[in-house]
């Protein structure tokens, strides 16, 4: 009895890295608009991110906690006495780690255009345009590490 070859083919990884810096807002409308091409063009397995937060330890240490102080009203006459508090919208914490994200899209050969059009795009929108888009091809210098570091985080 004779084996076949699989007809699938190892797909060649392109990663794209880009640097938010310390703008936590930013790096998490990345993740917001990636999430929302992943499920409207199906690239679940195809296009995967992952977050790199180097934290910076003196910053971390000696950055000042503040807590929001809420105003307590008390009701006029005939009212039960309860109090209410005022709700202060919900803002993004501070960051105080460097903050990367590491793109890997796998898409098979047949499906070049598709990938050059997500280059093109991913690259060109806010907020990736404004974090320092880099696109590292699988053959070319600092693959290895890319590949290496986006494995080993969670």
């Amino acid at each position: 009895m004779e084996t076949r070859p699989t007809q699938t083919k190892f797909m060649a990884h392109i990663y794209l890295t880009f640097d938010f810096g310390k703008d936590e807002e930013k790096a998490q409308q990345a993740r917001h608009k990636l999430d929302s091409w992943k499920q409207a063009f199906k690239l679940d397995k195809k296009m995967q991110g992952k977050f790199d937060r180097k934290e910076d330890g003196a910053a971390t240490a000696s950055a000042p906690v503040t807590e929001a102080k809420s105003e307590k009203k008390t009701a006029g006459k005939g009212a039960k006495g309860k109090a209410k508090e005022e709700a202060e919208p919900a803002k993004l914490a501070p960051s105080y780690a460097e903050i990367k994200l590491i793109l890997r899209l796998a898409l098979p050969n047949h499906e070049k255009l598709t990938e050059q059009r997500l280059l093109k795009r991913i690259s060109s929108e806010e907020p990736f345009a404004s974090a320092s888009p880099r696109t590292i091809r699988q053959g070319e210098a600092g693959f290895g590490e890319v590949d290496s570091l986006f494995l080993e985080l969670e």
